[in-house]
């Protein structure tokens, strides 16, 4: 998984309207993204993420929550205009997990806040 380093915070609202996002879970979105990463490979998150990243995936299954959970993930993207379930949106929500959607493919989401974060040094 690619990470972007804390170096400038964006926060949840400045991600949506940034990745053009719909908010599918969570209605405090002052929450704070030091870092965010992209990956389907829930190991690469496991291993690679700290606290307070945010995860761009076009993986769509309850396993993405629970990661997000164990990783102490600020919130997850789903990429490619996928959809999550209602059990997976159930999880979320049980746990305190923002989720946002977005039609921008993982590339494209990852590079509009790689410029964003650069812009903001």
């Amino acid at each position: 998984m690619a990470t972007v380093p804390k170096a400038a915070t964006l926060t949840l609202e400045e991600v949506r309207d940034i990745l053009e996002a719909e908010v599918l879970n969570g209605e405090d979105l002052s929450v704070n993204v030091d870092a965010f990463g992209a990956a389907d490979l829930l190991s690469d998150v496991l291993s690679t993420s700290r606290p307070g990243t945010l995860l761009l995936t076009g993986l769509v299954n309850l396993q993405v929550i629970r990661t997000a959970i164990v990783a102490d993930l600020c919130g997850v993207v789903f990429v490619r205009g996928k959809k999550p379930n209602a059990e997976i949106l159930s999880l979320a929500r049980e746990s305190k997990i923002p989720v946002l959607g977005t039609h921008l493919n993982m590339f494209e989401a990852a590079g509009r806040l790689y410029v964003a974060v650069s812009e903001s040094r």
